[in-house]
């Protein structure tokens, strides 16, 4: 049995679960989710929890039961609580600012880069410019965007300089050594 998929997803109050045969629509106050999942895993809402199981044994069926459950805890608690990711930028130079609700990045290039935040997706910048957040209710599209950014300069492992993930350790290199 899937250590991850046997635990019941408890649904937090004013959030409302509906399970339609094979598809959820979750919704609570940050907005509303819902997805479609495969018909061989099973969705049983009880008293404040959902529980997930499978049909079959089967490999296929033992992988995506996890894998379901995960999803499903992820849209709980994205409606809810909803899901941030922080950046900082490392350089000489280099900064962010917002242009309406547009991210533009000035990172070496001889151009600004510009982000439009997709549906449902919200940008932040401190007011050094160094730091950002990604934050919104899918946890799918909060890490791919914030992947798109931190893809335009990412950290380059003489001087550090690039866009990194809040708490990314960027291994060093030594350079040169005839440098005198």
């Amino acid at each position: 049995m899937s250590r991850i998929g046997k635990l019941p997803v408890t649904i937090p109050q004013g959030v409302t679960v509906t399970i339609n045969k094979n598809s959820v629509v979750v919704k609570g106050p940050k907005g509303e989710l819902s997805r479609d999942f495969p018909p061989e895993i099973e969705l049983k809402q009880e008293d404040g929890q959902v529980l997930v199981s499978r049909s079959s044994n089967q490999r296929t069926h033992r992988a995506k039961h996890g894998l379901v459950r995960a999803l499903l805890n992820n849209m709980v608690v994205g409606v809810s609580e909803g899901f941030k990711r922080d950046l900082f930028i490392e350089g000489v130079g280099y900064r962010a600012g917002m242009q309406g609700d547009n991210l533009e990045l000035n990172v070496g290039y001889s151009h600004p880069v510009i982000f439009e935040p997709p549906e449902g997706i919200s940008f932040a910048v401190d007011k050094s410019g160094r730091e950002l957040a990604v934050s919104g209710i899918d946890k799918e599209v909060v890490g791919e965007i914030a992947a798109r950014i931190r893809r335009t300069r990412p950290p380059e492992p003489y001087k550090g300089k690039g866009i990194r993930y809040v708490g990314e350790r960027v291994r060093r290199k030594a350079g040169k050594a005839g440098k005198a």
